[in-house]
C-alpha cells in the first residue's frame, strides 16, 4: 500500500477520533483487514469524549475530510426519512454553508484567470461569498452592462484534495472487492472507478456552463424549469459566471407556505421534471440537493424550479433508458413477471435465474407501497428488503446507474419534505406512458430514420464490395474471428449481436436493391417501393440489435 495512502487513512482516523466518531471505523466490516492502522495514531490510545451533538460532531469530522466527505453528507442530507432528526439538520448545512476560503483569494484567482484586474471586469465584486461549497464557492458581482450575476470560482488545491481522496478510495475498493462476500456483486472497483469521472469532470467550469446551457436550451420556454443563462465570455475553468437567481430555497418549505406557494403543485413538478429529463431529454441534473434548487414565486399558484450548480449531470444509453422505462412502466401496472424478465433480459440478474421467484420476491416488496402517500411508506425498510432481493438473487450493482439512482433518492426527499400526501407513482405514470407512446409513434420513427439516412447512404455503398468479400472469405474457408482477449462470454455475445446484425443488413440490403432493380426495370412501381422500403427498415433495425 503506497505511503500516500496510508498516511490518508490516518488523518481519517485522527479526524474521527478528535469528533468522537472512530467507533464508526473499527466496527465496519469492510474496514477490519486495515484496522492494524488506525491503532498506529496516539490519538486512538489518548482518545476522549468530544462536546457538541452527534449531528454536529458528524458535520464537523466530514468538513475536516474534505470535498468527498462534504458530497457524502449533501447526498445523505435529502433522506430526513432515514435520518436521525438532529443529524439530518446539521449535514443540511454541508448543502451551501461549507466554511468559504478567503473572499481575497478568490478574488486573486478571478484576476489570475482574466489577467486584469477585477474592477476592469465587473462593475462591483462582493468578496463576501453567497454561498461556499465542497467545490467552490459563489460571489455576487454585477457585469460593466448593469446586470446581476454570480461568479463561481474554484477552491484552491481542490483538484489535490480530490485525488489523493480518490486514490485512497480505489484502495479501499479493491479490499472490498477482495475481502467482503458481496464484494464481486456489488462491483466496488467499478463504482469508484464511474464516480471519479463524475467527480473529475466536475472540477471543469467550462464544463459545467456548457451542462447549464445545455439544460436550459432542453427547457427553453418551459414552465417548470428556469436555467440560468451563462455569460460565456467570463468562463474559464476554474471561473463560471452566469445570471444571478432570486428565489426561496427549496429547503425554507415555510418560507413557501407563509408567501402562498401552492406545495403540492410545486412536489409535482419536481416529478415531473426528474422524468422529463431522464426520459425525454436523456439530459439531468445530477446534484438535485435543496441548495442547488431555487423556487421562483412570481406566480405563487404556479411556482417555477430554477436550478443551479450544473457540475455534475448523468445520461444513459439507450439499452438502459429502455430498460429502466419498461421496468417503471411494468411497476405501475403491477406487472412483476414482466419486471423480473426485464431484470433477466437486461443482464442485471444471472441468466439461469427462475423468473416465477424473482417474481414472487418483488410482488412481496412492492405490493405494499402502491395506493400510499409518502408518509406511510417506509423506504428504510424497502430498501432493506430490496437489497436482500439482489443478495438472494446475486443482483449486481450497475455502475452506469448511480447518478440516476442518487438522483432519484434526492427527488424522492425532496418530495417528501415538500408534501408528503405526494402519490410518487400517480404523477410518473403519465409521464412515462407519454414518453413510450411517443417513442412507439410514427412521427418518431420518421425523425430516426431521418437522422441515419447519411449513415444508410454510405452503408449502401460500401454493401456490394462488402458482400463480396464476405462471400469470397466464406468460400475460401477464410471466415475466422480471432480473439485476443479475456471475457470471452461477453464476446460471445457481443458476436451473436454482431451476427444478426449482419443478418439482418443482409437480408435488408437485398430487399432493397431487389426493388430498385424491379423500379429500374420499368415493372409495377409499387411492389418495388415496398421492397425498397422494407429494405431501409430491415437495415434500421439492424443497426439497433445489440
Amino acid at each position: 500500500m503506497r505511503a500516500r495512502v496510508v498516511g490518508r487513512l490516518l488523518t481519517i482516523q485522527r479526524v474521527l477520533v478528535q469528533h468522537g466518531l472512530d467507533d464508526i471505523i473499527l466496527a465496519t466490516h469492510l474496514f477490519r483487514p486495515l484496522r492494524f492502522v488506525f491503532y498506529l495514531s496516539p490519538a486512538t490510545w489518548f482518545k476522549r469524549t468530544q462536546g457538541g451533538t452527534r449531528g454536529e460532531r458528524i458535520r464537523l469530522a466530514l468538513e475536516g475530510l474534505g470535498p468527498i466527505f462534504v458530497k457524502f453528507g449533501q447526498a445523505i442530507s435529502t433522506r430526513r426519512d432515514l435520518l436521525p432528526a438532529d443529524v439530518a439538520d446539521e449535514l443540511a448545512k454541508l448543502q451551501d454553508r461549507v466554511p468559504p476560503f478567503a473572499g481575497s483569494e478568490a478574488r486573486a484567482i478571478v484576476e489570475l484567470s482574466y489577467g486584469r484586474p477585477v474592477a476592469d471586469v465587473f462593475e462591483t465584486f462582493d468578496e463576501t461569498p453567497l454561498a461556499a461549497a465542497s467545490i467552490a464557492q459563489v460571489h455576487a458581482a454585477k457585469l460593466k452592462s448593469g446586470q446581476d450575476v454570480v461568479v463561481k470560482v474554484l477552491r484552491p488545491g481542490v483538484r489535490e484534495d480530490i485525488e489523493r481522496d480518490l486514490e485512497v478510495m480505489h484502495v479501499l475498493a479493491r479490499f472490498a472487492r477482495d475481502y467482503y462476500p458481496e464484494g464481486p456483486r456489488l462491483r466496488p472497483t467499478e463504482v469508484v472507478r464511474e464516480y471519479e469521472k463524475t467527480i473529475i469532470d466536475e472540477l471543469d467550469l467550462m464544463r459545467e456552463a456548457a451542462n447549464a446551457s445545455q439544460l436550459r436550451r432542453n427547457f427553453q420556454g418551459s414552465e417548470l424549469l428556469y436555467v440560468p443563462e451563462v455569460h460565456w465570455d467570463y468562463c474559464r475553468a476554474n471561473v463560471m459566471v452566469m445570471e444571478r437567481i432570486h428565489g426561496v430555497l427549496i429547503r425554507e418549505v415555510e418560507e413557501l407556505r407563509r408567501r402562498g406557494a401552492n406545495i403540492q403543485r410545486l412536489a409535482e413538478n419536481g416529478v415531473q421534471i426528474f422524468f422529463t429529463q431522464v426520459f425525454r431529454h436523456n439530459f439531468f441534473h445530477a446534484d438535485m440537493h435543496p441548495g442547488n434548487i431555487f423556487v421562483g414565486l412570481e406566480d405563487p399558484e404556479h411556482p417555477r424550479y430554477a436550478a443551479v450548480d450544473f457540475g455534475i449531470v448523468g445520461t444513459l444509453g439507450s439499452r438502459d433508458q429502455h430498460y429502466l422505462a419498461e421496468n417503471f412502466l411494468a411497476f405501475f401496472d403491477r406487472d412483476y413477471n414482466r419486471v423480473a424478465r426485464l431484470h433477466v433480459d437486461s443482464g442485471w440478474v444471472p441468466a439461469a435465474t427462475r423468473v416465477d421467484e424473482l417474481e414472487s420476491a418483488v410482488r412481496t416488496v412492492c405490493e405494499p407501497i402502491f395506493q400510499k402517500p409518502l408518509s406511510e411508506i417506509s423506504f428504510a425498510q424497502v430498501l432493506l428488503r430490496l437489497f436482500e432481493i439482489a443478495r438472494r438473487f446475486q443482483m449486481e450493482v450497475q455502475p452506469q446507474l448511480f447518478l440516476l439512482q442518487k438522483t432519484l433518492l434526492q427527488i424522492e426527499g425532496l418530495g417528501r419534505q415538500l408534501y408528503p400526501e405526494l402519490d410518487l407513482w400517480k404523477t410518473a405514470q403519465p409521464i412515462l406512458r407519454e414518453w413510450a407512446a411517443e417513442r412507439m409513434s410514427g412521427r418518431s420513427f420518421a425523425q430516426e430514420l431521418r437522422r441515419q439516412l447519411p449513415d444508410l447512404g454510405e452503408a449502401i455503398r460500401a454493401l456490394p464490395q462488402a458482400l463480396q468479400t464476405l462471400v469470397q472469405h466464406a468460400s475460401d474457408g477464410r471466415f475466422l474471428v480471432r480473439v485476443e482477449q479475456a471475457g470471452i462470454e461477453e464476446l460471445r455475445g457481443e458476436l451473436r449481436a454482431a451476427s444478426r446484425r449482419r443478418d439482418g443488413t443482409v437480408i435488408g440490403a437485398t430487399l432493397l436493391l431487389g426493388g430498385i432493380v424491379w423500379v429500374a426495370v420499368g415493372a409495377s412501381a409499387l411492389p418495388g417501393l415496398a421492397l425498397v422500403g422494407a429494405g431501409v427498415v430491415g437495415i434500421l433495425l439492424a443497426r439497433r440489435i445489440t
